[in-house]
């Protein structure tokens, strides 16, 4: 459906995820996944995406989005844009892409139209951005955006060091 679009780049759609891409979503995550947390399709299917689609009845323009190749019409990941966790006046963006989309600028072009909606139509305050500090690929991402260096932390999930990166509105219309 049309409305389900959220923005087109020159080589990006970026549309609503459905249960219908389950099978595309477990395949990306069960590649990216570690082998001691191998996702299924059930959970997938059941647990995973109706959590994510949950986004979309808010209605403010944030959550989730299928990032679909035009060319080839491939689904080839998902990009977030939604509130931080714990930090209400943050909106967290991010992607996670198959490995065949690594390094092809998909992740930039994606990240960075994001960000000019954010500010320029969702009015967003401050977007923010984490990376382990060992995921090179997504500090590049991060910095060829715009955004800049905030901490060094551990990251819960992980317990690994990580980076936060920022980008605040007023840096944004300079």
């Amino acid at each position: 459906m049309v409305q389900d679009i959220l923005l087109e780049t020159e080589r990006l759609i970026l549309r609503r995820l459905t249960i219908a891409d389950a099978e595309s979503v477990y395949a990306i995550r069960l590649e990216i996944a570690k082998s001691s947390d191998l996702p299924t399709l059930d959970d997938t299917r059941n647990r995973w995406l109706p959590f994510i689609l949950s986004y979309y009845q808010e209605g403010h323009g944030f959550g989730y989005w299928a990032a679909i190749e035009k060319v080839t019409n491939e689904f080839i990941g998902w990009f977030y844009f939604r509130s931080a966790p714990n930090k209400a006046t943050d909106t967290a963006i991010g992607y996670f892409l198959k490995r065949s989309a690594w390094g092809k600028g998909y992740a930039t072009e994606g990240v960075r139209a994001l960000i000019v909606k954010g500010f320029t139509e969702l009015r967003v305050k401050r977007v923010v951005a984490t990376a382990l500090t060992r995921n090179i690929a997504s500090i590049r991402v991060m910095e060829k955006v715009g955004l800049r260096f905030e901490k060094l932390f551990t990251d819960d999930a992980t317990g690994r060091e990580a980076l936060r990166y920022c980008l605040l509105r007023e840096d944004f219309d300079a």
